[in-house]
Protein backbone atom coordinates (compact mmCIF):
# COMPACT_ATOMS: atom_id res chain seq x y z
CA UNK A 1 0.00 0.00 0.00
CA UNK A 2 2.16 2.77 -1.24
CA UNK A 3 1.34 6.40 -0.79
CA UNK A 4 -1.07 6.42 -3.72
CA UNK A 5 -3.27 3.58 -2.44
CA UNK A 6 -3.18 4.87 1.12
CA UNK A 7 -4.15 8.38 0.19
CA UNK A 8 -6.84 7.23 -2.19
CA UNK A 9 -8.58 4.86 0.22
CA UNK A 10 -7.55 5.78 3.75
CA UNK A 11 -10.10 7.01 6.19
CA UNK A 12 -13.19 6.81 4.02
CA UNK A 13 -15.83 6.44 6.71
CA UNK A 14 -18.42 4.67 4.61
CA UNK A 15 -16.18 2.47 2.53
CA UNK A 16 -16.57 -1.23 2.83
CA UNK A 17 -13.62 -3.59 2.82
CA UNK A 18 -13.93 -6.51 0.47
CA UNK A 19 -12.43 -9.59 2.04
CA UNK A 20 -10.80 -12.33 0.08
CA UNK A 21 -11.36 -15.93 1.05
CA UNK A 22 -9.46 -16.58 4.23
CA UNK A 23 -8.97 -13.04 5.53
CA UNK A 24 -11.55 -12.65 8.27
CA UNK A 25 -11.99 -8.90 8.76
CA UNK A 26 -14.20 -9.41 11.82
CA UNK A 27 -12.65 -12.20 13.85
CA UNK A 28 -13.19 -12.92 17.52
CA UNK A 29 -9.84 -12.29 19.22
CA UNK A 30 -9.32 -13.07 22.90
CA UNK A 31 -6.47 -11.74 25.01
CA UNK A 32 -5.69 -11.78 28.70
CA UNK A 33 -7.66 -8.65 29.62
CA UNK A 34 -9.52 -7.66 26.46
CA UNK A 35 -11.49 -9.40 23.75
CA UNK A 36 -12.48 -8.18 20.29
CA UNK A 37 -15.49 -9.24 18.23
CA UNK A 38 -17.53 -7.98 15.28
CA UNK A 39 -19.46 -4.75 15.81
CA UNK A 40 -23.28 -5.12 15.75
CA UNK A 41 -26.02 -2.49 15.46
CA UNK A 42 -27.20 -3.23 19.02
CA UNK A 43 -23.76 -2.16 20.35
CA UNK A 44 -24.49 1.52 19.69
CA UNK A 45 -25.56 2.67 23.17
CA UNK A 46 -22.81 0.83 25.04
CA UNK A 47 -20.14 1.95 22.60
CA UNK A 48 -21.38 5.53 22.61
CA UNK A 49 -21.20 5.50 26.42
CA UNK A 50 -17.48 4.72 26.07
CA UNK A 51 -16.99 7.31 23.28
CA UNK A 52 -18.94 10.23 24.74
CA UNK A 53 -15.96 11.63 26.66
CA UNK A 54 -14.71 14.76 24.85
CA UNK A 55 -11.14 14.19 26.10
CA UNK A 56 -10.85 10.99 24.07
CA UNK A 57 -11.15 13.03 20.88
CA UNK A 58 -9.32 16.26 21.79
CA UNK A 59 -6.26 15.47 19.60
CA UNK A 60 -8.22 13.66 16.91
CA UNK A 61 -8.79 15.20 13.44
CA UNK A 62 -12.53 14.92 14.15
CA UNK A 63 -12.68 16.26 17.73
CA UNK A 64 -16.48 16.41 17.91
CA UNK A 65 -16.91 12.65 17.68
CA UNK A 66 -18.00 12.61 21.34
CA UNK A 67 -21.25 14.28 20.25
CA UNK A 68 -24.05 11.81 19.64
CA UNK A 69 -24.93 12.99 16.12
CA UNK A 70 -21.29 12.88 15.01
CA UNK A 71 -20.75 9.49 16.64
CA UNK A 72 -23.83 8.14 14.86
CA UNK A 73 -22.11 8.83 11.53
CA UNK A 74 -18.91 7.17 12.75
CA UNK A 75 -20.88 4.15 13.98
CA UNK A 76 -22.80 3.81 10.70
CA UNK A 77 -19.52 3.89 8.78
CA UNK A 78 -18.08 1.27 11.11
CA UNK A 79 -21.04 -1.05 10.53
CA UNK A 80 -20.87 -0.53 6.76
CA UNK A 81 -17.11 -1.16 6.65
CA UNK A 82 -17.37 -4.88 7.32
CA UNK A 83 -14.19 -4.71 9.37
CA UNK A 84 -15.16 -3.03 12.65
CA UNK A 85 -14.54 -4.67 16.00
CA UNK A 86 -15.63 -3.77 19.53
CA UNK A 87 -13.31 -4.16 22.50
CA UNK A 88 -14.67 -5.67 25.69
CA UNK A 89 -13.01 -5.56 29.10
CA UNK A 90 -12.92 -9.22 30.10
CA UNK A 91 -13.14 -8.42 33.80
CA UNK A 92 -16.24 -6.22 33.70
CA UNK A 93 -17.81 -7.25 30.40
CA UNK A 94 -18.12 -3.56 29.43
CA UNK A 95 -17.53 -2.29 25.91
CA UNK A 96 -14.48 -0.03 26.17
CA UNK A 97 -13.74 0.94 22.58
CA UNK A 98 -13.43 -0.18 19.01
CA UNK A 99 -11.03 -0.62 16.12
CA UNK A 100 -11.23 -1.64 12.49
CA UNK A 101 -9.51 -3.50 9.69
CA UNK A 102 -9.84 -1.71 6.35
CA UNK A 103 -8.27 -1.21 2.95
CA UNK A 104 -7.23 -4.85 2.50
CA UNK A 105 -5.04 -5.06 -0.61
CA UNK A 106 -4.86 -8.77 -1.44
CA UNK A 107 -2.31 -8.40 -4.26
CA UNK A 108 0.09 -6.39 -2.11
CA UNK A 109 -0.80 -8.32 1.07
CA UNK A 110 -1.33 -5.08 2.99
CA UNK A 111 -4.11 -3.92 5.28
CA UNK A 112 -4.80 -0.97 7.59
CA UNK A 113 -5.84 -0.96 11.23
CA UNK A 114 -7.43 2.17 12.54
CA UNK A 115 -10.44 4.10 13.79
CA UNK A 116 -9.30 2.90 17.20
CA UNK A 117 -10.45 4.48 20.41
CA UNK A 118 -10.48 3.41 24.04
CA UNK A 119 -12.33 4.71 27.07
CA UNK A 120 -9.98 6.80 29.22
CA UNK A 121 -10.38 4.25 32.02
CA UNK A 122 -8.17 2.01 29.87
CA UNK A 123 -5.50 4.53 28.90
CA UNK A 124 -1.96 4.27 30.21
CA UNK A 125 -2.03 0.53 30.77
CA UNK A 126 -1.66 -2.48 28.55
CA UNK A 127 -5.06 -2.48 26.83
CA UNK A 128 -4.08 -0.63 23.65
CA UNK A 129 -0.92 -2.71 23.25
CA UNK A 130 -2.88 -5.93 23.83
CA UNK A 131 -5.57 -4.91 21.30
CA UNK A 132 -3.00 -4.04 18.67
CA UNK A 133 -1.05 -7.26 19.28
CA UNK A 134 -4.21 -9.34 18.85
CA UNK A 135 -5.09 -7.48 15.66
CA UNK A 136 -1.56 -7.56 14.26
CA UNK A 137 -1.11 -11.27 14.96
CA UNK A 138 -4.39 -11.96 13.15
CA UNK A 139 -3.54 -9.69 10.20
CA UNK A 140 -0.08 -11.15 9.74
CA UNK A 141 -1.63 -14.51 8.91
CA UNK A 142 -2.22 -12.91 5.46
CA UNK A 143 -0.61 -9.46 5.36
CA UNK A 144 3.03 -8.57 4.89
CA UNK A 145 2.45 -4.96 6.00
CA UNK A 146 -0.07 -3.31 8.30
CA UNK A 147 -0.64 0.43 7.95
CA UNK A 148 -1.87 2.91 10.56
CA UNK A 149 -3.14 6.38 9.62
CA UNK A 150 -2.82 8.85 12.51
CA UNK A 151 -3.79 12.50 12.70
CA UNK A 152 -0.58 14.55 12.54
CA UNK A 153 -1.37 16.39 15.78
CA UNK A 154 -2.53 13.32 17.66
CA UNK A 155 0.66 12.98 19.67
CA UNK A 156 -0.82 10.46 22.08
CA UNK A 157 -1.57 8.04 19.21
CA UNK A 158 1.75 8.75 17.52
CA UNK A 159 3.63 7.82 20.70
CA UNK A 160 1.49 4.70 21.05
CA UNK A 161 2.39 3.71 17.48
CA UNK A 162 6.09 4.07 18.23
CA UNK A 163 5.71 1.98 21.39
CA UNK A 164 4.28 -0.93 19.40
CA UNK A 165 6.98 -0.76 16.72
CA UNK A 166 5.36 1.43 14.07
CA UNK A 167 7.76 3.06 11.61
CA UNK A 168 6.84 6.49 10.26
CA UNK A 169 6.56 6.17 6.48
CA UNK A 170 5.21 9.50 5.23
CA UNK A 171 2.75 12.33 5.76
CA UNK A 172 -0.19 13.29 3.56
CA UNK A 173 -3.42 15.27 3.50
CA UNK A 174 -6.43 12.97 3.48
CA UNK A 175 -10.03 13.92 2.90
CA UNK A 176 -12.53 12.51 5.38
CA UNK A 177 -16.20 13.50 5.27
CA UNK A 178 -15.41 16.36 2.89
CA UNK A 179 -12.67 17.88 5.06
CA UNK A 180 -8.93 17.52 4.41
CA UNK A 181 -6.77 16.61 7.41
CA UNK A 182 -3.04 16.06 7.83
CA UNK A 183 -2.14 12.46 8.62
CA UNK A 184 1.03 10.51 9.28
CA UNK A 185 1.31 6.97 7.94
CA UNK A 186 2.98 4.30 10.07
CA UNK A 187 3.75 0.77 8.96
CA UNK A 188 4.59 -2.46 10.71
CA UNK A 189 6.00 -5.34 8.70
CA UNK A 190 5.15 -8.97 9.35
CA UNK A 191 7.68 -11.02 11.25
CA UNK A 192 9.65 -13.37 9.04
CA UNK A 193 7.36 -16.40 8.93
CA UNK A 194 4.84 -18.05 6.70
CA UNK A 195 1.96 -15.93 5.43
CA UNK A 196 -1.15 -17.64 4.06
CA UNK A 197 -1.59 -17.27 0.32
Amino acid sequence: MGETNSERTALTEGSSSSATPGFDLQPTLIGETVSLRALHAEDFESLYAAASDALIWEQHPEPLRYQRAVFEGFFAGALASGGALVATDKGSGALIGSSRYYDWQADAQEVAIGYTFLARSHWGGTTNREMKKLMLDHAFRWAKVVWFHVGSNNWRSRKAMERIGGTLSHEARVESNGVAHDYVFYRIEAPKRNIAR
